[in-house]
């Protein structure tokens, strides 16, 4: 693959890349549309039906996450092979669940082919849970991270908890030997990355009940590093956004495409209206205030914001018409 990387093309728009609540086709992958470039504004398309089904695996997915080659030349769609629906038992989904992801990919953002599935977590895992991808310059390689329960024999058997895993691949189909990212001793999961000005932000979900050493659990936590890989990453914020939300999870960040502005966006589990949206102009400041004018799909969960070109944003607003 050509990893040079081009330069920051200009973007007219976004596309929200998510799946829906446990249901027959809810499991899926779904394409919403931003009103043109609106960062906060957002309707399904194909008229709220998936884009992307999965007949691989467990035959569901959820948590989608897309990158862009370096070279801006393709996208990598993967996702979470688990499907909830009809199922409900998630002591065996994080005990005896798929280590395995699914992969996407596509030049135009429409066209993405069938669909692979690829084994990426080590034997000791039970489940292999939000996916997403970062260009990592440093390896020259994507680092793919996820969130794996790991058990000490070969049953699973006895008590376990969530860390972030993580492997490096340039193609999506040959991945390194999975290492421990995150691991605090206790339940972490979702965990999203973006960069800016030789800075990474990471957001991560403490899973943890609430109540004791957990105070914030289940809620978003933000910490820095100055690289994908080191050793100790800063802690910046805890508990972000409750103070508009109960409890939440599944983060996604994007920047804004026409200013010094960023998004992060926490999926209020447990409520009808799922993601709330936050803002902020500094992200080293670690505050985020609650947006206040806001339209998302219906049933908006766990997924990932793109900016788009103006080619790619009139390509998608036809493709399922």
């Amino acid at each position: 693959m050509n990893s040079s990387r081009s330069p920051r093309p200009e973007y007219a728009g976004y596309l929200y890349v998510h799946f829906k609540r446990e249901s027959a086709d809810g499991e899926q992958i779904h394409f919403a549309l931003s009103a043109g470039n609106d960062p906060l504004r957002f309707d399904d398309l194909n008229g709220g039906k998936p884009i992307l089904h999965s007949t691989k695996g467990e035959r569901g997915v959820r948590d989608p996450h897309i990158v862009r080659s370096p070279a801006g030349d393709r996208c990598f769609l993967i996702a979470t092979d688990l499907r909830v629906h009809a199922n409900g038992d998630w002591d065996q989904m994080q005990r005896r669940g798929s280590r395995s992801i699914m992969v996407w990919e596509s030049q135009d953002l429409v066209d993405w082919g069938e669909g692979r599935l690829v084994e990426v977590a080590p034997p000791e895992a039970g489940n292999t849970w939000a996916p997403e991808a970062v260009w990592d310059p440093e390896q020259d390689a994507y680092l793919v991270h996820w969130s794996s329960k790991l058990y000490g024999d070969a049953e699973h058997g006895g008590e376990s908890y969530n860390r972030i895993m993580y492997a490096t691949t340039k193609d999506f189909r040959e991945f390194s030997e999975p290492r421990i990212w995150v691991d605090r001793g206790w339940n972490t999961i979702d965990a999203t990355v973006i960069g800016h000005e030789g800075v990474y932000y990471r957001f991560l979900k403490d899973e943890r009940s609430r109540g004791g050493q957990a105070p914030q659990g289940k809620s978003v936590f933000s910490e820095t590093a100055g690289s994908l890989t080191a050793d100790d990453w800063k802690p910046l914020a805890e508990g972000i956004g409750l103070d508009a939300i109960s409890q939440g999870e599944g983060p996604l960040v994007y920047k804004s495409n026409t200013e010094e502005r960023w998004y992060l966006w926490i999926d209020e589990f447990t409520s009808e209206r799922r993601y709330v949206p936050f803002e902020t102009t500094d992200l080293a400041a670690g505050r985020w205030t609650q947006c206040e004018e806001y339209r998302l799909p219906k049933d908006p969960c766990h997924g990932v914001v793109l900016p788009v070109t103006s080619e790619e944003y009139a390509r998608l607003s036809t493709a399922w018409d």
